[in-house]
């Protein structure tokens, strides 16, 4: 996925600011480069993605630069893409083999167990919650 993103320039006093126009509320900043910025704006994009979709929410389709450079409040703005790996948006349920000691295996699944799911359902959940 490629979203285009609108970095303010910044000097040695100010940040360089970044908006994910397709995103609602998702901006990033950095204080060491153009580059930085890029990056920045990247992880800014996943969190944003990934609050979206733990809470139901679309997620918005990428645009392209043309149809948002002419934002009066980007004018003078430098465009550019930030690409984000689509597994960000991959809900495919996966096995995976863990090795764990037993008595941490017995407590997790006590705990999972007091809480009304399944092993797999409460270490999600906790990855999911930390």
């Amino acid at each position: 996925m490629k979203y285009p993103i609108a970095i303010e320039p910044g000097s040695d006093t100010q940040a360089w600011g970044v908006v994910v126009p397709d995103l609602p509320g998702c901006y990033s900043a950095a204080d060491d480069g153009i580059d930085q910025a890029i990056e920045n704006a990247k992880e800014a994009i996943e969190a944003w993605i990934e609050t979206a979709m733990d809470s139901g929410e679309p997620i918005p389709k990428p645009g392209d630069i043309a149809s948002h450079q002419n934002d009066p409040g980007l004018k003078g703005w430098i465009w550019a893409i930030a690409e984000i790996n689509p597994a960000v948006l991959d809900e495919t349920a996966e096995r995976i083999n863990i090795t764990l000691p037993r008595r941490v295996l017995k407590r997790l699944d006590d705990r999972a167990r007091a809480a009304g799911e399944s092993r797999s359902g409460f270490i999600a959940h906790l990855a999911m919650t930390s």
